[in-house]
């Protein structure tokens, strides 16, 4: 984990300040993980919730729920009214870890330091598993979230189901899959790719999370754009730790773009300038969040992605 006075020294929005993300990503870890393992019980047939519980709660950074309920309290709300969102937002994307590793996708064993979903269950559990979790989650928002209107929970499900869809998550691993091997691939097509593939539900996380408190268009528009830009910037750092990481602090195979022949963003503009790339987008990012109060957590959370190191 990374403390806020660490980063402070590239952030001048954190200097002079007390708050500690440390112990902030600590305790909403907490909050996550106990809400996560209460979400799902173990019923006939067992095979099935194991297996969709055996990856959701592997570990792992639960960056989307965090940045969801950062954003509520953000703007007004409070844990409690984020909380089945934030965990839907987990199962969504434990379910595109699940099938990104099938060996008809990105073929891998290893997820968060323990075998892949279908090295442990098989193929076809692993393929059912993955769906039970995309649907449970919009169930769980549907029955579970309490104390908001009836038309935000609509619109945070319909958030939700295009980030997901052909429109975001599906699309751009769509384009990913088809690129696969190609050196002449543009930048544009890359943006698009990891626009729709990682930074999709990164922005929902932070937008659903708003759209839990009623917050204006204006708002809506600015969150919107912070997490885009932290979408790229996560993917670019990404990118960077698959070539500089080992599998130990990422806990899945090292190296595998290459291996793949990837186009990545360190392929196209070299280790140095993707890193200053990825600085620039968080920059951008943070400046979105000039006229909210307590913004803290969510500039903190900003500089955190380019500072990880897994």
């Amino acid at each position: 984990m990374v403390a806020a006075d660490n980063l402070s020294k590239s952030s001048p929005e954190l200097k002079q300040s007390k708050f500690d993300l440390s112990v902030y990503l600590k305790e909403r870890q907490q909050l996550v993980e106990t809400a996560l393992d209460k979400s799902i019980e173990i019923v006939y047939p067992q095979k099935i919730y194991e297996a969709m519980r055996y990856s959701l709660l592997a570990g792992g950074k639960r960056l989307r729920p965090i940045l969801c309920l950062a954003t509520c309290e953000m703007t007004g709300g409070t844990i409690e009214m984020a909380m089945p969102t934030a965990c839907a937002l987990e199962m969504i994307h434990t379910m595109s870890l699940i099938h990104d590793d099938l060996p008809a996708m990105d073929n891998d064993d290893y997820r968060r330091g323990k075998l892949t979903n279908h090295k442990v269950y098989g193929e076809d559990v692993a393929i059912l598993a993955g769906d039970g979790l995309l649907a449970y989650a919009f169930e769980y928002v549907a029955t579970h979230t309490q104390n908001v209107p009836a038309t935000q929970i609509l619109q945070v499900i319909a958030r939700l189901g295009r980030a997901v869809g052909a429109a975001g998550l599906v699309g751009g691993q769509v384009v990913d899959l088809e690129m696969e091997g190609k050196t002449d691939v543009p930048l544009e097509t890359l943006n698009f790719i990891h626009n729709h593939k990682t930074a999709a539900l990164l922005e929902a996380s932070v937008v659903c999370g708003a759209i839990l408190t009623g917050a204006s268009p204006s708002e809506i528009q600015r969150l919107e754009r912070y997490s885009q830009n932290i979408g790229l910037a996560f993917q670019i750092v990404d990118d960077i730790l698959d070539i500089t990481a080992t599998q130990e602090q990422l806990g899945k195979t090292a190296g595998k773009d290459q291996k793949a022949q990837k186009v990545t963003y360190p392929s196209l503009w070299g280790l140095e300038e993707s890193k200053k790339q990825a600085q620039l987008l968080v920059e951008a990012a943070c400046a979105q969040l000039e006229t909210f109060r307590q913004a803290k957590p969510l500039i903190a959370l900003a500089y955190f992605i380019t500072s990880r190191s897994h």
